[in-house]
């Protein structure tokens, strides 16, 4: 084990590393993931949401089967003093319907809330998964329109044009086109959740497999096997559909899924839609509309979102729900890789004195910061050349270096 010396004594090196799963970010990266979760912030605030925090640990209950939301097995839990069940939240939704169903229980009308805050979920660090991921995230409560899929999923749409994302694809399905099918089909629990998993994972050959070694209608089967192809045309999608399945939750999935796609017309976001009827969701609190964005740099989901019009509910107070999440570290991942972030962003300057100006050093660093600039102030040694201050700027990727020579003379070195 590779060992280092500090004022302590030898301590091993791997108190430098993060467990597995999570990671620092440092530097100018840290900086450009704050500059977008705030431009995406803004977009949000710009639709008339108000900001909302919870705790990073809640309740087991909050997060339990009942509610659709992550296993048991995929979350950080531990104990308090009381020896309550805790959990570090592995999604944001619970905790801010349980806000709603406590604060806002008279409300009547719209309640409109965004958050910026981390997730945490435990999965095999070792599959490159983080366990540790930042979201900026918007919950409209109170409206069961199609007027509300269409909004959260024009917002979701300018929240990753706003990060600078050019190239991605909005795939929007319906939770219940899923459930109908197999409703009409008769099929099992257990059965109902091998072809969930099967058509989740992509996997037609295996769906294909199930389905001849079940009893179903022709017509059902061609349903289910030909939905992840059924992208290029929504009319007719919905056509081949009706023609082999009857089911009353199919039929008004698909009416549902129809005033979307006029009322998103309107907003001219077509192009970066695309009706998925095979869509499944990881969550099963979801009830109607549900949608991801994918882009190229990431194999993983840059937003999520979709509506969910029976969790809050379960918390006391019998609303309609519809949510989205900016995934911030896919989305950092994919700009990184399409090479939109600036790699040598830089940003306000060093103010650099000998200690007999520090009072003219101070007086000029306040007045600086009262204009706008960002200012760190160092004291220059005597022992160290100028030059030397010069390199640490450039390191830090600082705009420029202010040397105060006399009381009236600051040399500017500026970097590109």
């Amino acid at each position: 084990m590779s060992q280092f010396k500090n004022t302590t004594g030898y301590i091993g090196s791997e108190l430098l590393h993060t467990p597995g799963g999570v990671r620092d970010t440092y530097g100018v990266e840290c900086e450009n993931k704050l500059n977008v979760a705030g431009k995406v912030h803004d977009v949000m605030k710009s639709y008339g949401f108000d900001d909302i925090q919870t705790p990073a640990f809640e309740y087991f209950d909050i997060f339990s089967k009942e509610r659709g939301t992550a296993s048991s097995k995929e979350m950080f839990k531990f104990f308090d003093r009381g020896n309550n069940t805790l959990v570090l939240r592995p999604d944001m939704t619970p905790p801010i319907a349980r806000c709603v169903a406590k604060y806002y229980r008279e409300e009547q009308m719209q309640v409109r809330l965004c958050y910026t805050a981390n997730t945490f979920v435990n999965t095999d660090p070792y599959k490159g998964k983080l366990q540790e991921v930042t979201q900026v995230g918007a919950e409209l409560f109170g409206d069961a329109s199609s007027d509300a899929d269409a909004e959260m999923i024009a917002l979701t749409v300018e929240s990753l044009l706003s990060s600078g994302l050019k190239r991605f694809q909005l795939e929007v399905g319906h939770a219940d086109l899923f459930r109908g099918i197999v409703e009409e089909a008769g099929f099992t629990p257990e059965e109902t959740e091998k072809l969930h998993e099967l058509i989740e994972s992509k996997n037609f050959f295996g769906v294909e497999d199930l389905l001849d070694n079940l009893t179903v209608s022709e017509g059902l089967k061609e349903v289910i096997l030909k939905l992840p192809d059924l992208l290029d045309d929504f009319d007719e999608a919905a056509k081949f559909v009706k023609e082999r399945c009857q089911n009353e939750r199919v039929l008004k999935a698909l009416d549902r899924l129809a005033k979307l796609d006029n009322i998103l017309k309107i907003y001219g976001f077509t192009d970066y839609v695309t009706i998925d009827l095979s869509m499944l969701s990881h969550y099963s609190y979801y009830t109607g509309i549900i949608f991801r964005a994918y882009t190229y740099g990431t194999g993983e989901a840059v937003a999520t979102g979709g509506r969910y019009d029976g969790l809050v509910g379960q918390f006391g107070k019998d609303t309609p729900a519809i949510g989205l999440a900016i995934v911030l570290d896919q989305l950092m991942l994919a700009l990184t890789r399409q090479d939109i972030l600036d790699e040598k962003l830089v940003s306000g300057c060093i103010l650099l004195y000998p200690k007999e100006l520090r009072e003219e050093a101070l007086n000029k660093a306040a007045a600086l910061r009262k204009s706008g600039e960002n200012v760190q102030l160092v004291r220059k040694s005597s022992q160290k050349d100028i030059d030397l201050y010069k390199d640490y700027a450039k390191r830090m990727n600082k705009e420029k270096l202010l040397y105060l020579k006399d009381k009236t003379v600051v040399e500017e070195i500026t970097f590109k």
